[in-house]
Order: C-alpha cells, then sequence, then structure tokens
C-alpha cells in the first residue's frame, strides 16, 4: 500500500467507519469533530455534504499537513429524514413506518488536503427495500437493542440485514461508509489505498 507522507485522520467517532478502513489496511488516525451536524430541512444530499464538510472542516483547522476524512449518512423515506430512535417506542415508530417499502441511505463524503487547501467531496444513494415483518418480529429486534444507535433502528450488518430484501447501490454505504467513493476521493488527493 503507498500512502502520502500526510497524516490521514477520520473525523468521526463511528467503530464502523473504523473498522472499515481499518479493513483495508488504511492506516490514520481517529480525531472526532466537535462540528454541531443540522437535523432537517433541507435534502437528504444537501444535509449530508453539510455535515460532512462541516466536520472534515472542524479538524482541517487543527493539522497543517493533513488528509482529513468527514462522512455523514442520512436515511429518507419520502420526505422524511430518519434519524436515530429517541427510545423503543421510537423505534418501533420508524421500523413500522419502513416496513415493507424502500428507503434511500444517503451518505456524502469530503476529504481535505489541508497542505494545498484542497478540497474533494461526492455523495453516494443506495436503495434499500425492506420486507414486510410482523409486530413480533419488530418487537423482538428492538429488546435485542442493536438499532437503537443506529440511523432508521437497524443494522445491516447485523440481526437487521434479515429484513432487508433487496439492495441497490453501494452496500459499505448502508454501513456509514461509500468505500468506493472513498477511494475515488483518496486518489485525486493523491492518496492510493492499494
Amino acid at each position: 500500500m503507498k500512502n502520502t507522507s500526510k497524516k490521514i485522520i477520520l473525523a468521526s467517532l463511528s467503530p464502523r467507519r473504523k473498522e472499515l478502513l481499518e479493513a483495508v489496511g488504511l492506516k490514520f488516525e481517529v480525531h472526532p469533530s466537535c462540528f454541531e451536524e443540522k437535523e432537517k430541512h433541507i435534502s437528504p444530499i444537501h444535509l449530508a455534504l453539510h455535515n460532512a464538510i462541516g466536520k472534515a472542516q472542524d479538524i482541517a483547522k487543527k493539522h497543517k499537513n493533513a488528509i482529513i476524512i468527514g462522512v455523514d449518512t442520512v436515511v429518507a423515506y419520502k420526505k422524511h429524514i430518519i434519524g436515530k430512535p429517541k427510545n423503543k417506542a421510537d423505534a418501533k415508530r420508524i421500523l413500522e413506518l419502513l416496513n415493507g417499502t424502500t428507503h434511500r441511505v444517503v451518505s456524502a463524503v469530503c476529504v481535505i488536503d489541508t497542505a494545498k487547501n484542497k478540497v474533494y467531496t461526492d455523495t453516494e444513494i443506495t436503495y434499500i427495500e425492506m420486507d414486510c415483518i410482523t409486530s413480533k418480529e419488530i418487537d423482538a429486534y428492538i429488546r435485542h437493542g442493536e438499532g437503537t444507535d443506529k440511523a432508521a433502528g437497524y443494522a445491516i450488518q447485523g440481526i437487521g440485514g434479515l429484513f432487508i430484501k433487496k439492495i441497490r447501490g453501494d452496500y459499505f454505504n448502508v454501513v456509514g461508509l461509500p468505500m468506493h467513493k472513498l477511494k475515488k476521493i483518496l486518489e485525486e488527493a493523491g492518496v492510493k489505498i492499494i
């Protein structure tokens, strides 16, 4: 693997993003951003871009010779942006809303090369078709607790994957990091993963 001499920093505490980057052998540090994410009132793509750029810029201010990776993922169904469930009742409401429907997972990636003051961005949309699941299955899943800290209340890489009938697009985007898009952006910034 060939990297630049610049430090690579992931501006996120997400364990899933960290695991995905480690799985491809990227050498990086984790510096979580304090950027206050916007939550609603704009389209899912604009929301994800706003948050990804904000996270990357927040960390970029603190490093002069680094590649900063900022990512944001938003789940959308029709005109609703679906966040993390607030509690068990909210988790049930979200899963019932998505039950038997197709929703979108929208991610934005922002990479900043602080030495060159260059910003690279891109977005990814994945369509998820959820099977019809019973109330008993929803209740059992909520009791399990896997989806409590996940947008849309489920984890595709875990038991929640049993409820997914079909995916159109990048699977890793649903986990939280569109790996193919990230590879392309990092290459533009001079970082070769392979």
